[in-house]
């Protein structure tokens, strides 16, 4: 029995060794038709994808073919267009070359004109020149002679005066109780009252500066300063008199160039004449001077007229002050006016609206008679009771 048992036991060891060997045999077959059916997948996949991407590439070559081409005749008719604009465009900057050109042609004509005629304005300016030269010749000729000197400087002191001074202010050829003339006289309010001008200045060594040697210069500046320091004596010693003129006199230097010579370097002349009470004055200084002196004349005159003035402002304030009452009055007018408009548009406001509820038959409703109760037969009982 145990034989048998084991007999049996090997008999089945065996069967399933030979049904496991059997199942790997088949696992293995089925192995290999797997991967050869996924390797004729592959295969069939890689043919497709070659075939694909062949077509691709023909498709694209066949696409870069066409679109060449059309490049090719896009370039072409671009170009063309292109060539057309430029001839175009190089007619046009043609012709405005030509016009400008035309322009430059022109301007360069007119300018050569206006050169022409500014030339023959400069040979007319020489020949004046030419003309004044001779003429300033002649002026140095004129001051040259003292005579002639003290003539040019009465007339320029002349007409300075009389552009800027009113008449009453001045007097030429004033005649002192000394017996001294002065070639002009001031008419100054007190306390200046009476300035004396002198017109006449020694110019002989001051030319005579200028010319000559080192040494010969020197010695025309120290009598310059000499000539200036006498001329300085006799206008105070002239024209300063107690009580009937000024404390001071005017030396007028009819030359700027002159003035300007002696302030710069010869300052110790001018603290010499300040010191004797004498002004030396310019051209333009004097200029000054008789402008001051007018704005004294103006003021004294509306001094004199002071009281007029008053009147008119007194005249005046009283016309204001009856102006300010009327413009007050005007004021209340105009304030009342404009509150009796704004009644009248409320009014008006008011008759639009009831015009507009009439329109719409937007009417109040009448009011309802009460019901006869007994209730409001006692009501009305006792409210008719005295």
């Amino acid at each position: 029995m145990v034989e048998a048992a084991l007999v049996i036991s090997v008999l089945g060891l065996a069967v399933a060794i030979a049904l496991i060997f059997g199942m790997r045999s088949r696992l293995e077959e089925k192995h290999r038709q797997m991967l050869a059916d996924m390797h004729a997948g592959m295969q069939n996949q890689s043919d497709r994808l070659g075939g694909r991407l062949s077509e691709e590439l023909n498709h694209t070559r066949d696409a870069l073919h066409r679109l060449q081409l059309s490049l090719g005749v896009s370039l072409n008719d671009t170009a063309d267009k292109l060539n057309q604009k430029i001839d175009t465009r190089l007619d046009q900057i043609s012709g405005k070359v030509s016009e400008r050109l035309d322009e430059g042609f022109k301007k360069t004509n007119e300018t050569f004109v206006n050169v022409m005629q500014r030339l023959a304005t400069i040979d007319e300016a020489q020949k004046k020149i030419d003309s004044l030269t001779g003429s300033v010749i002649s002026l140095q000729e004129l001051l040259g002679d003292k005579k002639n000197r003290g003539a040019f400087g009465e007339v320029q002191l002349e007409a300075l005066v009389r552009n800027v001074l009113p008449p009453n202010g001045f007097e030429f050829q004033y005649t002192l109780s000394n017996g001294m003339r002065v070639d002009c006289a001031l008419r100054l309010p007190e306390p200046t009252g009476l300035v004396c001008v002198d017109s006449k200045f020694p110019l002989e060594n001051y030319n005579r500066m200028f010319e000559g040697s080192d040494p010969e210069r020197a010695l025309a500046q120290k009598q310059f300063r000499a000539d200036i320091r006498k001329h300085v004596d006799d206008i105070a010693k002239k024209y300063i008199i107690a009580n009937e003129t000024s404390d001071g006199a005017v030396m007028f230097v009819p030359a700027e160039a002159v003035f300007a010579e002696i302030h710069a370097y010869h300052s110790e002349v001018v603290d010499y004449a300040q010191a004797k009470r004498i002004w030396i004055v310019s051209p333009t200084t004097l200029m000054a001077v008789l402008n001051t002196a007018r704005a004294v004349l103006k003021d004294v005159e509306t001094r004199k007229q002071i009281h007029v003035i008053k009147d008119a402002l007194a005249k005046l304030g009283a016309d204001f002050r009856r102006f300010d009452e009327r413009m007050k009055k005007l004021a209340d007018h105009i304030r009342q006016a404009h509150q009796d408009a704004e009644d009248v548009q409320v009014s008006s406001r008011k008759i639009s609206q009831q015009f507009q509820k009439i329109e719409s038959a937007d009417l109040e409703p009448p009011e309802t008679t009460p019901a006869v109760t007994p209730a409001n037969v006692v009501r009305l009982a006792e409210e008719r009771k005295p």
